[in-house]
């Protein structure tokens, strides 16, 4: 009894058809780089801007109630 090979054989893994450049490659690693803009909310009692869930640095409240003396 004879066994055939396959003739059509095909790698298991995904091969690139090209190389990467080194521009191309580095770039795309840079992009898990990128940073965001922290979050930003509007103060109740002043208006100003401020980071969430801390003091405002303007009129010294959190939570409605005066925490620190801003003078």
């Amino acid at each position: 009894m004879q066994v055939r090979l396959i003739e059509c054989w095909r790698p298991i893994v995904a091969v690139p058809k090209k190389k990467k450049s080194k521009m191309k490659s580095r770039s795309h690693r840079a992009a898990a780089w990128k940073l965001n803009a922290p979050a930003r909310s509007t103060c109740p009692r002043c208006g100003n801007a401020k980071t969430p869930h801390t003091v405002c640095p303007h009129c010294g409240t959190y939570k409605g109630r005066v925490v620190i003396d801003v003078g």
